[in-house]
């Protein structure tokens, strides 16, 4: 309770369907399966990138320039 360096909770599958729940709200719906896929998947690499604590924009663009950033197991 005192310190700050523990997160409030320590579910992270509820964050990661919030956003998803996010989404739904602000466009309504996703209009295809396909599309709800690659939202997930996205979000998916971004979530990976920053848990692994590599700038979230640079992996985007390695990802793009076809040198995606892959975690070390």
């Amino acid at each position: 309770m005192y310190d700050s360096s523990v997160p409030f909770d320590n579910n992270q599958a509820s964050l990661y369907v919030r956003m998803v729940k996010v989404k739904q709200k602000v466009s309504g719906c996703f209009r295809t399966f396909d599309g709800a896929e690659q939202f997930g998947r996205a979000r998916a690499y971004i979530s990976t990138a920053r848990k692994n604590t590599v700038n979230i924009f640079k992996a985007i663009k390695d990802a793009f320039s076809g040198n995606p950033f892959i975690p070390s197991a």
